[in-house]
């Protein structure tokens, strides 16, 4: 069941404050809301919190045989869940328009631009190989009646593309894989984490999505962090995955609203600076949360 749309009056109201460069929750057009991150018992198990957008990711590794034209990778699946405890819009048993883009999306950010080395993840060549399962479940997303699939997964309640890639970003960094040895005959030792210590993934870059909303009145404005209502009514939206190093791994613009060559420049230039202060920020909660889990650093 679709929420319904708003309604005139809001709509007028929406863009009058725009006009008056006012957004709805006071806040300033490239100001983010607050962000919060705490860890569960286990390594790799997260909750992710952007304004009212709460994101549960949980990372579990087991060994399996490696699929036969990649002997030397890993595998790596990424599961998504909207259930009716994010919004009553949700059905149980059915997948949604959001959670497909939701998927879809965090499966380019993470997967397909080769975030997580997979080689690494090989034990035995042809044998034995480490598979990576990412799951996320939306605990609390405000609605969303936008059509577009890259509105809708940025959408949710606003930030739940942003919310859920930085939940996804945490659980990888927070997460370790169990020791393993492989012995002369081809046997593989798994090794308890009480005998030696768990092992790290390894890393290529860590991409931070950063969502904008925008609206074309007498000139363009662009809405870092777009809550719901923001989204419903925006012109179009720019969703960019990046690295503190400035490297692009998604760029998905939706929506009909044209952008001049600077405005999206000024936004990739505001994306770089929001990716560093999230990785900054995210190493910290992640050391803090090992050094209280006694979890040796590597």
């Amino acid at each position: 069941m679709r929420p319904p749309s708003p309604s005139i009056p809001e709509k007028d109201f929406f863009f009058a404050a725009l006009d008056q460069d006012v957004r709805l929750d006071g806040r300033g057009f490239l100001e983010p809301r607050s962000l919060d991150l705490s860890f569960g018992a286990e390594l790799g198990h997260v909750e992710c919190s952007l304004g009212k957008t709460r994101v549960l990711a949980h990372v579990d590794a087991k060994m399996v045989r490696p699929e036969p034209q990649r002997p030397f990778e890993g595998l790596i699946s990424i599961h998504c869940e909207l259930s009716p405890m994010a919004g009553a819009e949700y059905e149980p048993g059915r997948s949604s328009e959001e959670e497909t883009a939701l998927a879809r999306h965090l499966d380019k950010i993470f997967r397909r631009s080769d975030a997580i080395d997979r080689e690494a993840l090989c034990v035995l060549t042809g044998e034995r190989v480490w598979h990576l399962r990412l799951s996320v479940h939306v605990l609390s997303a405000a609605s969303s009646s936008s059509s577009s699939d890259a509105a809708a997964a940025a959408g949710g309640g606003g930030g739940l593309l942003d919310c859920a890639s930085l939940a996804c970003a945490a659980a990888l960094r927070h997460f370790r894989r169990p020791e393993v040895e492989v012995h002369g005959t081809g046997e593989v030792t798994v090794y308890a984490p009480e005998a030696r210590a768990p092992v790290p993934l390894a890393l290529h870059h860590t991409p931070f999505c950063v969502s904008f909303a925008g609206r074309s009145s007498l000139k363009v404005r662009m809405l870092l962090d777009p809550a719901g209502l923001e989204l419903r009514l925006a012109h179009g939206v720019l969703v960019l995955a990046l690295t503190a190093q400035r490297e692009l791994a998604v760029v998905h613009k939706a929506g009909g609203l044209p952008l001049a060559p600077e405005t999206l420049i000024g936004a990739v230039e505001i994306a770089a600076r929001r990716a560093r202060e999230l990785e900054t920020w995210l190493d910290v909660h992640v050391r803090d949360d090992w050094a209280r889990k006694n979890v040796e650093v590597r």
